[in-house]
């Protein structure tokens, strides 16, 4: 038996084996070990392209769905809803499917054999504050692992997962806060680690408290582009109809990565042009309607997406929106994002403290603060999670990589490798 760890993320997902040989995570795009959690559909040639080759598809106007952020229907009632694929309707629950089956197939290649052991990386929560939800979403994602092929299923925490990789560099006791802000999530832990402890099968008296939020990348790429873009296609503008905005709905769907596909509808287009005729500002909803007909809610996306990552490391930048009209593209700010997103961040530092007040530690005995996920590179969600532990050592986990790492290492551990 060939057991694997499989951290499926909101926006990657990583593959790894473990045992004897030690823990490793395979190659799942050419040399890379991390996959965008992205498919896209072709409509000509009726395939399937995963990954980066599927966004490079929608960006090279490929005839076609790209579907990402999969993840986020885990734990709604999308997962057991259906959507339009050109002649076609497949539920979410298959996309999530075909998606970890291909996974599964690129690390049997990789691995040199068939993988039929599986430890699943979760969030603590799946759902906030909805027990019944939160249980739901863990049993669809293994009926799922099953439907694939893995005879075996087991789940643990991300954070955890991401303690066990942290573990392996130390060489002393410590009591570390793990962070894991990811593209859906924010996880946290306050974990034992050491050299003594890594080799203990049953792990539990030493995590203390494990704790998250239902808030990631994505949420913060949807309060950007809300603040930064969508007022550009109207977001805010009055009707005619004196006392009215135009809707805010449509907002949030086009700067939300799993809703932006909604918009894509009949129904849809027709609501939009009936804004159109009653807004005031039909030059703004103009744009709007460009956007949705042409399909490039995903390339608005990606766009917002590379100007916060670009914000990580520079004050200002452009977002090149190529409008029909010629309008002005905007310039965003690296203060005028951490306003947009100050909430969420906010929301972030609370349930640190949360995480710690749990636990029962005051914050000068925590040793250190363990750093994973894509969210961790944005500096004031960085100082949103060290604010309160100043004594505290940062240390730079894998970004995209730790959390997949550590679920190899428990997978070696819980199955082997026969």
């Amino acid at each position: 038996m060939t057991a694997c760890g499989l951290d499926f993320g909101t926006s990657n997902t990583t593959l790894g084996t473990g045992g004897v040989g030690g823990a490793r995570l395979l190659p799942l795009e050419g040399a890379s070990v991390t996959l965008p959690s992205a498919l896209f559909f072709d409509f000509e040639t009726h395939s399937t392209a995963y990954g980066r080759a599927a966004i490079e598809a929608y960006v090279a106007g490929a005839d076609g769905r790209l579907m990402r952020s999969i993840k986020s229907a885990l734990g709604t009632d999308l997962i057991d809803a259906d959507t339009q694929l050109d002649t076609r309707r497949i539920s979410f629950r298959a996309v999530i499917a075909q998606f970890l089956g291909e996974v599964k197939r690129r690390g049997e290649a990789q691995a040199g054999g068939p993988l039929d052991a599986v430890v699943h990386g979760r969030p603590v929560h799946f759902v906030d504050g909805d027990a019944d939800a939160d249980a739901a979403a863990e049993r669809a994602l293994e009926e799922i692992a099953r439907a694939v092929g893995f005879r075996h299923v087991s789940f643990q925490f991300e954070p955890i997962a991401a303690a066990l990789d942290y573990e392996m560099q130390v060489d002393r006791e410590e009591l570390a806060l793990i962070a894991d802000i990811g593209g859906g999530t924010s996880d946290f832990s306050i974990v034992r680690i050491g050299p003594e402890r890594r080799h203990r099968t049953d792990r539990a008296a030493d995590i203390l408290a494990n704790d998250g939020v239902r808030i990631g990348g994505t949420d913060f790429d949807r309060d950007l582009s809300l603040s930064a873009v969508m007022p550009m296609l109207g977001f805010g503008s009055p009707m005619k109809r004196a006392g009215l905005l135009a809707p805010r709905s449509v907002y949030l769907d086009l700067a939300t990565w799993s809703r932006i596909n909604f918009l894509y509808t009949a129904k849809s287009v027709a609501e939009l042009k009936r804004i159109h005729r009653e807004s005031a500002r039909p030059d703004l909803i103009g744009r709007l309607l460009d956007v949705v007909e042409e399909h490039r809610g995903h390339a608005l996306a990606m766009d917002v997406e590379r100007a916060k990552i670009a914000l990580t490391g520079t004050p200002r930048t452009v977002l090149h929106l190529g409008w029909r009209d010629g309008g002005e593209e905007p310039a965003v700010t690296a203060e005028a994002m951490v306003e947009a997103t100050a909430s969420l961040a906010a929301r972030i530092a609370a349930r640190t403290e949360d995480c710690l007040r749990d636990a029962g530690v005051d914050e000068t005995r925590v040793d250190a603060v363990f750093l994973t996920g894509g969210s961790t590179l944005l500096p004031h969600v960085r100082r949103a999670i060290t604010g309160r532990l100043p004594g505290a050592r940062v240390i730079e986990g894998d970004t995209f990589g730790s959390v997949g790492q550590g679920l190899a290492i428990e997978a070696g551990r819980r199955y082997g490798r026969r």
